[in-house]
């Protein structure tokens, strides 16, 4: 079969990577063609696919040498991607999501990795890149990895959850940051930084609150070969994703804690500047309407001849002047 080239990886068919667990922490590398008939030679090994689910075929694979069901099949491959968890039989189906650190994507975006085990087998199928399956691939070469199916789905589920706890640790970094700096930052782009903050605090709860649910859903109801200890890591994950949940609120409130307190001082800022020109305004008000009035061009204008009618208007204006900043003084205006 011939390989192609996505994301920068060679695959072997719609295959990523394929190991055949020892039972003793490592595995075997196997092809896509010896992956799709493969059968356990002893009952220790378990057989992990990754596979890249927008490649032709995948479904109808999965439904005929697995004998997946044509609706759950469909799930595996579909665009349909809300974190979910249920038993069908024997077998375990799940969509979860991680955080999406390709290049170009958004830190709201999240890709979604879409699994199916019978205890025996483990499929796992993504359409963009994850790096949670490498890591847990890598423990694997290093032949200090999982031992089970179980153990797998466990470590990944653990993989997915660190990844997120970086993105909220790096959003909390920021907000530290525009914290300390306080009113010496440029108020556009904190403002900025603090809208990008909410959409990715608004992104990550809205899917990690369902994956909450479907990995309580996997504690609660996965099939016998999924251990006491694969379940008890399982419920260790649903805690550290409830105190995610809740440092995500945290951030959430800070942000808006710190964009109030800059929309506070903005209009402070504006209301000072709207007092000042009022009292400017009423300073001069009356010295415009008099010295409009002895600027009219009319007969019988006092002082006109006057050689000394400049000075006593100037006089006049002086005393009006110092008799409203003694009134605005007294008023506790100024």
């Amino acid at each position: 079969m011939t390989s192609l080239s996505i994301d920068n990886q060679k695959l072997d068919g719609p295959l990523l990577f394929a190991r055949v667990l020892d039972g003793a922490g490592g595995g075997r590398k196997i092809s896509w063609d010896e992956a799709r008939d493969w059968q356990p030679a002893s009952a220790a090994e378990v057989l992990w696919m990754h596979l890249c689910r927008s490649e032709a075929g995948i479904q109808e694979w999965l439904e005929e040498q697995l004998r997946i069901p044509e609706p759950t099949a469909e799930l595996l491959v579909s665009n349909e991607t809300r974190p979910r968890a249920f038993v069908e039989g024997q077998a375990l189906v799940a969509t979860l999501r991680g955080i999406n650190f390709n290049p170009g994507a958004q830190p709201e975006d999240m890709v979604a990795l879409q699994l199916w085990c019978d205890g025996q087998r483990l499929v796992t199928l993504r359409r963009s890149p994850l790096q949670s399956p490498r890591d847990v691939l890598a423990t694997i070469d290093n032949k200090t990895g999982p031992r089970d199916a179980g153990r797998i789905i466990t470590e990944i589920v653990e993989a997915l959850i660190n990844r997120m706890n970086s993105s909220i640790v790096d959003m909390n970094s920021v907000i530290d940051e525009m914290e300390d700096a306080g009113s010496g930052a440029d108020t556009d782009t904190t403002l900025a930084r603090i809208a990008t903050i909410r959409r990715n605090c608004l992104a990550l709860q809205r899917h990690m609150a369902p994956q909450h649910e479907a990995l309580e859903n996997i504690s609660r109801s996965a099939p016998a070969w999924f251990e006491a200890d694969d379940r008890r890591e399982i419920a260790e994950s649903i805690d550290r994703l409830r105190r995610f949940l809740e440092d995500i609120n945290i951030s959430k409130e800070s942000v808006l804690v710190l964009q109030d307190d800059i929309r506070a001082r903005s209009l402070a800022s504006s209301e000072r500047t709207n007092y000042l020109l009022t009292i400017v305004a009423a300073i001069f008000l009356p010295l415009g309407f008099l010295t409009g009035l002895m600027g009219i061009n009319v007969g019988g204008m006092p002082g006109i001849d006057n050689p000394d009618g400049f000075w006593i208007v100037t006089g006049l204006c002086g005393a009006i002047l110092t008799m409203q900043l003694l009134l605005f003084w007294k008023w506790k205006w100024l």
